[in-house]
């Protein structure tokens, strides 16, 4: 048997799929059943907005939206922020600045990777080079 602390409220529970205890689990549902009731009756509501009226706060309700539990394609006014900078954002983790520009960063680091190994010498030998007759 399995047991560990709950991360949410640090009681000892045995250990289960989801990483907290029962408690804290019916909790998170009832905090996504009045999400869910706030945002049928008021489609325009913002994100601080729904926090306030429900009482769940802003980093569960993003949890929320990012498993796809609850949709935002139907609250226009509903966004969360950028993981990176802030900036709000309506879907994945990233605006598209930060994406462009970690796109940006990575394929810099790969170039500079490829330039690395050629001024070493094209990197380890290779058995097919001892069997070539140049």
């Amino acid at each position: 048997m399995n047991l560990a602390n709950c991360p949410r409220c640090g009681k000892v529970f045995v250990m289960n799929f989801k990483g907290i205890c029962t408690n804290c689990m019916k909790d998170i549902e009832a905090e996504y059943e009045a999400c869910v009731k706030y945002l049928r009756e008021n489609r325009g509501a913002h994100m601080q907005e729904l926090s306030d009226e429900t009482g769940v706060n802003v980093r569960q309700i993003t949890t929320f939206i990012r498993e796809g539990r609850i949709s935002i394609a139907n609250a226009p006014n509903m966004s969360y922020s950028c993981e990176v900078c802030g900036t709000p954002i309506r879907e994945g983790n990233m605006c598209e600045s930060c994406r462009s520009k970690l796109t940006g960063d990575l394929k810099q680091a790969a170039q500079a990777k490829v330039q690395e190994e050629k001024r070493a010498g094209g990197g380890a030998y290779k058995a097919v080079d001892r069997f070539r007759n140049d």
